[in-house]
């Protein structure tokens, strides 16, 4: 299957790989990759996935998408020994909280948060890509929290790639950086930025778009951009799909969404033949995406600290994507909206979009005093303990949703130790770590500062990515 940009204005437009795309990340024009067509579920569909493990599952939905860039029995090797060490049997378990509303646990992987779903697979992928085209890379990544912990536990040790994250300094939780900061890997940098998540999303594409950096040190990503993140992600929407019967009555999910990738993953099951026929977007008081599927109107305003801090965005980037798919995939319209929207802070109107947007999607927003509220309801009523990002989904899925007999899923992105402070103040006490969590807290920290500045990031990255200490050999 070839891969196309959606700032791609030319007839046709340039059909990569998808080892290209892997390894690319962002297309040098600085659109992101989507597949020229979408693959439907094979085999008898939803239904026949009823009853298959985890792995099982992430084997076929992925499978398509990966067009010989791994032969398939060694694919399902590679998915499986990423799940095995999860620690719940079912992987991504469902836990109902009341009528027609269900929890989807996405924290038992290493590092207790969604991303480690994908970036599980993601690491070993690129590893095993790498070693085949005799190369290494240089990944950098932005994180609003869990993408940093997630990817560098994903690449650390693996010879053939070397990891920098920037973090926004002070605006995520204690426990988020610790993930970060006391891997005692030599092929890992954790980064903290004077500035937001959207000054350090800004730096990593600031990277990319300087050409021959991006080619000195070869350039990768792991960040939600990346489509293998995406495609992976779309894994556990069609896992619960399976498991509710929703090729009988279809299904609905709630999202807590920052940089829309998580959520775009799910319509991307649906655009698979999942019968997704409710999605809901929950977003805190950073509410961009809340703001433009209820009013049609994207504006970027300031980056406000919350309970749920890796939603704390203000540029969705996965957004584009979407966008694209519903301007007809026509990228040079694309290309100059984003351009105006980088350059104004406000997308251009386009009432026939938003009209088309609100039919796959509705948003809410919640506070911080309803995310406080919400994680005590659900304590009091079903003695389920959730973070303050699925809180957002919690509150979002009773708000938002259209159908109240459709079967809802809201996603539980962390573990509720993740942010201790967070739901000590909706219940009274503090969330007891589990055993890998307790012992990031007490390793020692390394990490380094420096300044919202694409030149000192440079410097730093240059003086210590092996690909270009290698090219200049």
């Amino acid at each position: 299957m070839p891969y196309i940009s959606t700032r791609d204005g030319s007839a046709p437009p340039e059909r990569l790989p998808f080892e290209a795309a892997l390894l690319h990340g962002l297309a040098h024009d600085g659109g992101l990759y989507v597949p020229e067509h979408w693959p439907h579920l094979s085999g008898g569909g939803l239904a026949a996935l009823a009853g298959n493990t985890y792995a099982e599952i992430a084997a076929a939905v992925t499978e398509p998408f990966l067009e010989g860039a791994v032969a398939p029995a060694e694919w399902r090797r590679m998915v499986e020994q990423a799940y095995r060490p999860f620690t719940h049997r079912a992987v991504a378990p469902l836990k109902q909280l009341g009528p027609s509303l269900w929890l989807m646990e996405l924290f038992h992987g290493p590092t207790l948060a969604f991303k480690d779903y994908a970036l599980q697979l993601l690491g070993p992928l690129l590893d095993a890509v790498l070693k085949r085209r005799g190369e290494r890379v240089t990944v950098v990544a932005a994180t609003s929290g869990d993408t940093g912990s997630a990817a560098i536990e994903a690449c650390r040790d693996r010879p053939s790639i070397d990891v920098f994250v920037l973090f926004p300094k002070g605006r995520i939780s204690e426990v988020q950086r610790r993930q970060m900061t006391t891997v005692p890997a030599e092929n890992v940098h954790a980064v903290a930025i004077e500035g937001n998540f959207d000054d350090c999303q800004d730096l990593v594409k600031a990277m990319f778009a300087d050409a021959p950096f991006r080619a000195a040190l070869n350039l990768s990503a792991v960040n939600s951009i990346n489509w293998a993140r995406i495609v992976a992600q779309a894994v556990y929407y069609v896992a619960a799909a399976a498991a509710l019967g929703a090729s009988e009555r279809g299904i609905g999910f709630a999202v807590p969404t920052g940089n829309f990738g998580n959520v775009y993953a799910a319509h991307v099951a649906r655009r698979m033949g999942v019968p997704i026929k409710e999605l809901v977007i929950g977003t805190n008081r950073n509410d961009i995406l809340a703001r433009f599927f209820n009013s049609g109107l994207m504006s970027i305003g300031p980056v406000e600290p919350s309970l749920s801090p890796a939603m704390d965005i203000q540029v969705s980037s996965n957004f584009e994507r979407l966008y694209f798919e519903l301007s007809g995939r026509d990228g040079a319209a694309v290309a100059n909206a984003f351009r105006a929207f980088r350059e104004s802070g406000t997308l251009p109107s386009n009432p026939a979009l938003w009209q088309e947007a609100r039919t796959l999607f509705s948003a809410h927003r919640v506070s911080d005093d309803d995310t406080r509220a919400t994680i005590a309801a659900t304590y009091r009523g079903t003695g389920e303990l959730i973070d303050p990002h699925t809180a957002v989904a919690v509150a979002s899925a009773m708000a938002a949703r259209r159908d109240p007999a459709l079967p809802m899923v809201a996603l539980a992105c962390a573990h509720p130790a993740k942010f201790p402070d967070a739901v000590e103040s909706a219940v009274g006490f503090r969330p007891t770590p589990p055993p890998a969590l307790a012992e990031a807290l007490r390793r020692p920290e390394r990490s380094n500062v420096l300044p919202n500045e694409l030149a000192a990031v440079e410097r730093f990255v240059a003086d210590r990515a092996r690909a270009k200490q290698e090219a200049m050999r």
